[in-house]
């Protein structure tokens, strides 16, 4: 069984912020050289490293990464794209590929780069000026391929999730992160060590933060962010009893115009019931998560423990991969769960377990 041995990542920092002048691989690689040395193992001995990016230009980002890391030349990268599951998917992948004997060492996460992100623009095939576009088709039909905050008011109202209990959500999310200490999962880069976003959020401030739709406000709605996030997955006879095991995981899609609960379905797939002692769901909306917890049936006591995407910001790519991150540094003993919603209707979810030893 695959193992989780070594995760960390860098501050999640909103577009615009410390790291606006990076490229993929000024953020991400620092991270893989810390997981590396975490786990006391060589970069000549990786396999593979996969990561996800939804926000690039292509040039298979995993391959600059590896190559600006040191990583032999053999390790051809693998870039993937699931919009914000991706990062989570790169560790099921690399889960894969250890447990079938195909690799024993892999370093898998994603990276995101807002500030940096390229321009879009749609050719015309009759000759007019090309039409500039912000966010890519996640279906084959416009009618059923909503803007995000949209399907999240729609979610609101469907369910009778009110503004107050986003808010109140928010605010949470918030005070957890302002008294936590992530410092042992982050790598300091660019002269920043902590999360930018987290903050006392008062009444007040809820009261007139922008609407986005409906319910939805800027306040219930994680900010976009630069950030990386790395795992070192190995087989067993590498970890030798250290780190999470990955008991399971599974993506599914659902309905494309609820993308915020395709999270669910996955959970059941591969967690029945059994006692969890920690929780990390993506709050790219305060309504999606609270429509998780409320569908997975979880003890929001257990979610989030050190706030959640609210207070950070969400990289995309980076931000399933940060829940994992989050898992390892704060798991001491038994069974967590990570879970992401993504665009197009998807859903991603990782069951893991540390012994008492591990």
């Amino acid at each position: 069984m695959a193992r989780l041995i070594a995760a960390r990542r860098t501050a999640v920092v909103p577009r615009g912020g410390a790291f606006a002048r990076l490229s993929l691989e000024d953020l991400a690689a620092p991270v893989l050289i810390a997981c590396l040395a975490d786990a006391g193992v060589a970069p000549h001995r990786v396999d593979e490293v996969i990561l996800s990016n939804a926000l690039g230009a292509g040039g298979n980002p995993a391959r600059r990464v590896a190559l600006a890391a040191g990583l032999r030349e053999t390790v051809a990268g693998l870039t993937t794209d699931r919009q914000c599951a991706g990062g989570l998917d790169a560790i099921l992948l690399a889960k894969a590929l250890v447990d079938s004997g195909a690799a024993d060492i892999v370093l898998a996460g994603g990276v995101e780069s807002y500030s940096r992100r390229p321009l879009r623009q749609k050719t015309d095939p009759d000759g007019g000026a090309p039409v500039p576009y912000d966010q890519a088709p996640f279906t084959p039909w416009p009618d059923r391929d909503p803007d995000m905050a949209a399907a999240a008011e729609a979610l609101a109202r469907r369910l009778g999730i009110p503004r107050d209990r986003q808010e109140a959500w928010a605010a949470h999310s918030h005070a957890k992160a302002v008294a936590a200490d992530p410092s042992a999962e982050i790598v300091p880069l660019n002269g920043t060590v902590h999360d930018a976003f987290p903050r006392v959020v008062t009444s007040r401030l809820l009261a007139k933060a922008p609407i986005l739709a409906g319910s939805i406000t800027a306040a219930t709605a994680a900010v976009a962010a630069d950030a990386a996030a790395v795992c070192l997955i190995v087989s067993d006879r590498i970890a030798q009893g250290r780190g999470l095991a990955l008991l399971g995981g599974a993506t599914l899609g659902g309905n494309p115009e609820e993308p915020g609960l395709a999270p669910v379905a996955a959970i059941r797939r591969i967690w029945h019931g059994e006692r969890l002692q920690q929780a990390e769901i993506m709050e790219a909306y305060a309504v999606q998560a609270l429509a998780v917890i409320d569908g997975a049936g979880f003890d929001p006591q257990i979610v989030n423990p050190g706030g959640g995407g609210l207070a950070r910001g969400h990289p995309i790519g980076a931000s399933g991969a940060i829940l994992a991150v989050r898992l390892f540094h704060g798991l001491r003993t038994g069974r967590g769960l990570a879970a992401i919603a993504a665009a197009g209707g998807i859903g991603t979810a990782l069951l893991v377990e540390r012994s008492g030893a591990g």
